[in-house]
């Protein structure tokens, strides 16, 4: 109804191009406008100035022989004051952007290794996008961003670099289970070795009061006792101990049968051997 009454409605973020006769006239902006066909104007077409999204995929080879795929994303826009270039110097705008890509990355993905590829993508977002504003700046569009979104090398390549990256971690897996294996070793031997320190002090220190609890009995008893002498004493401490002894033996339900001499001169002899290393022992210390 609109054009037969020689008016047109152009929506927000788009514009109108007119003509007159075939030439062109004017843009129009959003909103509604009188166009008197009569006098032989028309709407030629309509451009959206919205930011629009081109995904490019694109198949090289790397420095080091290795064919990938490189997924670009080109994000652009036609502008307002150029609308005229944009709508009339292009006749495919999206196939246009994407010679420009393939260029830009055949030329740039070839002068590096498949890591570097990686590692430098950035540099070769920068670079297409850079090569497109130069060239689309021509014809009334902007480059608004470049993105490199995807970087596919052949599966078997994949598959090998994957099994590469699983061998270092597994060597790094076991340098650090032997190196904790190894810390645990040395910490239960120094707990070992302390553990035996700590014991021989015990064991010192309890002869030590072994030995002056004997020392303090014998000068009691001789004080307490005329007549006796500390030989007299230390025979007797021995003999007590040593029945002492036998009757622990004897009571324990879990200990093993044990044969040792017994009777009077067994007795005497056991005292002798008792009382002449427990004097070896103090000469030592």
């Amino acid at each position: 109804m609109g054009q037969v009454l020689g008016c047109i409605q152009v929506e927000q973020s788009t514009v109108a191009i007119t003509e007159t006769f075939g030439k062109f006239d004017e843009v129009l902006e959003p909103g509604c406008h009188c166009l008197p066909w009569c006098f032989g104007k028309q709407a030629a077409g309509f451009l959206s100035l919205r930011v629009q999204q081109l995904d490019v995929r694109c198949e090289t080879k790397t420095k080091d022989n290795v064919f990938v795929n490189v997924v670009a994303s080109i994000q652009y826009r036609a502008l307002a004051d150029k609308a005229q270039d944009a709508f009339y110097k292009l006749s495919n705008t999206r196939a246009q952007i994407q010679s420009y890509v393939f260029d830009v990355i055949r030329a740039s993905v070839p002068k590096l290794d498949l890591d570097s590829v990686f590692e430098q993508k950035n540099d070769i977002a920068k670079a297409v996008e850079e090569e497109l504003e130069k060239a689309m700046s021509h014809y009334g569009f902007e480059i608004v961003q470049t993105l490199i979104v995807d970087i596919e090398p052949d599966e078997h390549v994949k598959r090998a670099m994957n099994e590469i990256n699983a061998a270092a971690r597994l060597r790094v897996a076991a340098n650090e289970k032997a190196e904790a294996e190894k810390i645990l070793q040395i910490k239960r031997a120094e707990g070992d070795a302390e553990s035996k320190y700590l014991a021989g002090l015990g064991v010192a220190r309890q002869r030590q009061a072994i030995v002056d609890g004997l020392r303090d009995s014998v000068l009691a008893f001789s004080v307490n006792v005329p007549g006796t002498t500390s030989k007299d004493v230390m025979d007797m401490v021995l003999v007590t101990q040593y029945f002492d002894t036998m009757k622990e033996i004897g009571a324990s339900s879990k200990s093993n049968s044990v044969f040792i001499p017994h009777g009077p001169g067994a007795v005497r002899d056991i005292a002798s051997q008792i009382r002449d290393g427990l004097l070896q022992g103090r000469t030592i210390e």
